[in-house]
């Protein structure tokens, strides 16, 4: 699906992104959201995600409060579930804690609607947490995910070649133990995690006009390893870009990647229901 300079075909894509229609059965859900950031009820987030065909979301914490938040939230409502984690730009700030506070994120991963550990990984983006600090906080969660049975759930911003050679380490994986949230990385990239059956996660970014790279990561990523999240409030999709983000709006992005993919709709939701199911074990 290119256009005569090579791009991926954007107009058709956004076009079949935009229908107002809920998502047919059996409908999706957001693998990655933050409903403690976008400060809305939960129920009036669940109702709205719930018109527009989004089953569950999985709510994720970057620190200690928002990871209880998001365990709380859970065991309130019956179709939200928790990643619990310190997010790489936090690791800095709790360094001299390591010990309590890897302690409670380990107790908070108890809980039976846990279902990942994260996020978790490397951010080289932003310098609020030195590289070194950053990847022995990303290998004690790793550890935690393989002692729990709980997938793995990364943040990788312009660290990629270290987050493989950290994951390479604790190889082999389970299958569908493995998420990168927001991928954001090349067709290249994509070939390496379908290579290691690594689970990519493509957000709202991917239908803005000038993410053509991370389109190709999509088109080559295979369908039973992908999944549709919105990193809420962040990353809304076209046609709302500029506007909050909320789990409903999941459904843009799952139409978008389904019309990329050439995949009739219904049979991309029943791909990401069946991943959700394998990778969260819902």
């Amino acid at each position: 699906m290119s256009n005569q300079n090579g791009g991926v075909d954007l107009p058709a894509s956004l076009a079949a992104a935009e229908g107002a229609a809920a998502l047919p059965d059996p409908g999706g859900f957001d693998a990655h959201t933050h409903m403690d950031i976008i400060g809305l009820p939960v129920d009036g987030l669940m109702a709205a995600g719930q018109a527009a065909g989004i089953r569950r979301v999985v709510n994720v914490g970057c620190d200690l409060p928002s990871s209880r938040w998001a365990v709380s939230a859970a065991a309130e409502y019956p179709d939200v579930y928790a990643a619990v984690a310190i997010h790489p730009n936090e690791t800095g700030a709790v360094y001299r804690e390591r010990e309590p506070v890897l302690a409670a994120i380990s107790a908070m991963a108890e809980s039976p609607k846990v279902v990942a550990i994260g996020e978790t990984g490397l951010d080289y983006y932003r310098d609020y947490s030195a590289h070194d600090v950053q990847q022995t906080w990303f290998r004690a969660h790793i550890e935690l995910a393989r002692r729990t049975g709980k997938a793995l759930m990364i943040h990788d911003r312009d660290a990629h070649e270290d987050v493989l050679s950290i994951l390479e380490e604790y190889a082999p994986w389970p299958p569908y133990s493995v998420i990168f949230h927001c991928f954001s990385g090349d067709a290249e990239m994509a070939r390496r995690c379908a290579s290691a059956g690594y689970v990519m996660s493509f957000a709202g970014n991917v239908t803005f006009k000038n993410a053509d790279s991370l389109r190709r990561a999509a088109i080559v990523a295979p369908a039973e390893l992908l999944l549709a999240e919105t990193d809420a409030p962040y990353l809304t999709p076209v046609p709302h870009r500029g506007k909050p983000n909320s789990p409903a709006m999941t459904a843009y992005t799952i139409r978008f990647l389904a019309h990329l993919k050439k995949l009739d709709l219904a049979d991309f939701c029943r791909h990401l229901q069946n991943t959700g199911a394998q990778v969260f074990g819902w």
